[in-house]
């Protein structure tokens, strides 16, 4: 069975979000993809959607990269959530590798 042709209707952007552990890179992700969910009528994704690895959801942090996909009127975005914790900063640097651009997240305390 043949699969159907994939056809780009809209710019697509490669983004991310970066920092140090425990300053609300994934949180911010979540939020990014629950705005516009609700917003656009896309599918949303929790926090425990984004990190759903056993380990990562014992020790409440992002080891490994998650992906999400999200679109705005006028751009589709593909977005890398990184891990913070210095032991996991290879993992960080692939994804990051795979980003057009960024969003540092510093937590404000």
């Amino acid at each position: 069975m043949a699969k159907e042709k994939f056809e780009r209707t809209k710019p697509h952007v490669n983004i991310g979000t970066i920092g140090h552990v425990d300053h609300g890179k994934t949180t911010l992700t979540a939020a990014i993809t629950m705005c516009l969910g609700l917003k656009n009528g896309q599918a949303t994704m929790d926090y425990d959607q984004i990190d759903n690895a056993p380990e990562e959801r014992e020790r409440g942090i992002t080891i490994a990269t998650s992906h999400v996909e999200y679109e705005t009127e006028t751009r589709h975005y593909a977005h890398v959530d990184c891990p913070g914790h210095a032991d996991y900063v290879k993992n960080m640097i692939t994804g990051a590798a795979q980003m057009d651009g960024a969003i540092l997240v510093i937590a404000s305390t």
